[in-house]
């Protein structure tokens, strides 16, 4: 019934606080209506199209549908990461959230020990923006090379370096390292990052493609690895295949930018493959959420939303569309932190005859229940499908 499917996460657009949020301080958190409130309201026509606007109510949104299956999911991991979010929408269940150092930095006992085995002393540890700090320390790394590390409110350690001043080959052996003892224990942690960056303290410096993930395997086997298994592509864009360690992957293809990431993945739409193909578009979180800019998110929503129409309309009859989040990311609310947020659940297909409500559905994990049950592979441990749902739209 469906030969493709594509899976869109748009990192961070959650739809409003869950109804756990004020265990994790994000009580009135809404990262798209609060996003839409900084211009008065969002014109965003094609999610409009898919259900959105039945969702919840976000000014310059309406509450229509056309050919499209739409809900709201609710995370029920204990966490509200990035690989937390992913790893349940494949169909996981985290029940002991990832280590974060967000307010702290690292120890010193682990910098201590960093630094022992790279040779080279640490600058930096707190978390901050990847383009931020290497402006703040790029020219006393440049001088000094001490290698710059951070965080962020993910379970990361990043360590950025020249690429002049610190080989590449250097600096992921560096990363190799710091991943071996973080692996268990006190420092346990979901990604190791490298951030290579090229440029000068005077012209400014800039992040290079050579980004490199060192993450944590999923514990169990994911919807991916059944696909996989079966012999489906399972082709992913974007931070994809660090998220899940290269686990269930037949194929990846990195990208710079939002805008690059649905590039790559409508001209994916030529390829005659039968599986998955799997896009994170990580601007909204990493550019805009984190650094509380509502007015930039704003309008990287609008932009995504005329890219979204324009992947629609070369969609082939048999294709099946899947739009959700993984988390949210409130640029209103305060911090940096991710937000505690429903996200929503957005399926489409030139087959479908009319549209449905979904509703509520406890868990993202119906996304990859869902998709095994399209493609009758083995259901990961944990969510239920909604395709029985989906079909009766044909």
């Amino acid at each position: 019934m469906f030969k493709r499917t594509f899976l869109i996460v748009m990192d961070s657009v959650g739809i409003g606080e869950a109804p756990d949020a004020a265990a994790f301080n994000d009580t009135g958190t809404h990262t798209f209506t609060h996003t839409a409130r900084a211009k008065g309201s969002i014109h965003v026509p094609t999610l409009a199209s898919l259900g959105l606007g039945h969702l919840t109510e976000i000014p310059g949104v309406p509450a229509k549908a056309s050919q499209s299956a739409y809900g709201k999911m609710q995370e029920t991991s204990a966490g509200k990461d990035t690989m937390t979010g992913h790893w349940e929408l494949m169909g996981l269940y985290i029940d002991v959230p990832f280590q974060t150092f967000t307010e702290t930095g690292f120890p010193d006992a682990l910098i201590n020990q960093l630094e022992d085995l790279w040779g080279r002393k640490c600058v930096g540890n707190k978390a901050a923006s990847g383009t931020e700090i290497i402006q703040e320390l790029g020219a006393h790394h440049v001088k000094t090379g001490d290698l710059i590390v951070y965080t962020s409110a993910d379970s990361v350690l990043q360590i950025a370096a020249h690429e002049d001043v610190v080989p590449l080959n250097e600096l992921y052996d560096a990363c190799e390292k710091a991943r071996a003892i973080t692996l268990e224990g006190p420092y346990k942690l979901g990604r190791i990052i490298a951030r290579p960056f090229k440029g000068t303290a005077k012209e400014g410096f800039v992040r290079t493609a050579n980004r490199h993930d060192y993450a944590l395997k999923p514990f169990a086997k994911t919807t991916l690895d059944h696909l996989k298994t079966a012999g489906y592509t399972v082709a992913a864009f974007g931070k994809i295949a660090d998220i899940y360690d290269g686990e269930g992957i037949t194929e990846s293809k990195r990208q710079a930018s939002n805008d690059e990431g649905m590039d790559n993945f409508t001209a994916f739409l030529d390829r005659d493959f039968e599986g998955l193909a799997f896009l994170n578009l990580v601007d909204f979180d990493a550019l805009y959420g984190h650094r509380r800019d509502p007015l930039g998110y704003h309008r990287a929503l609008e932009t995504f939303d005329q890219q979204l129409q324009h992947f629609i309309t070369q969609m082939r009859p048999d294709d099946l569309l899947i739009v959700t989040a993984d988390h949210g990311n409130d640029p209103t609310h305060k911090g940096t932190d991710h937000t505690r947020e429903y996200v929503p659940l957005l399926i489409h297909s030139k087959q479908f005859k009319k549209s449905l409500a979904l509703g509520t559905i406890r868990s993202f994990s119906a996304v990859g229940a869902t998709i095994a049950d399209i493609y009758n592979v083995q259901a990961p441990d944990y969510g239920s499908s909604v395709y029985a749902q989906i079909k009766t739209l044909i």
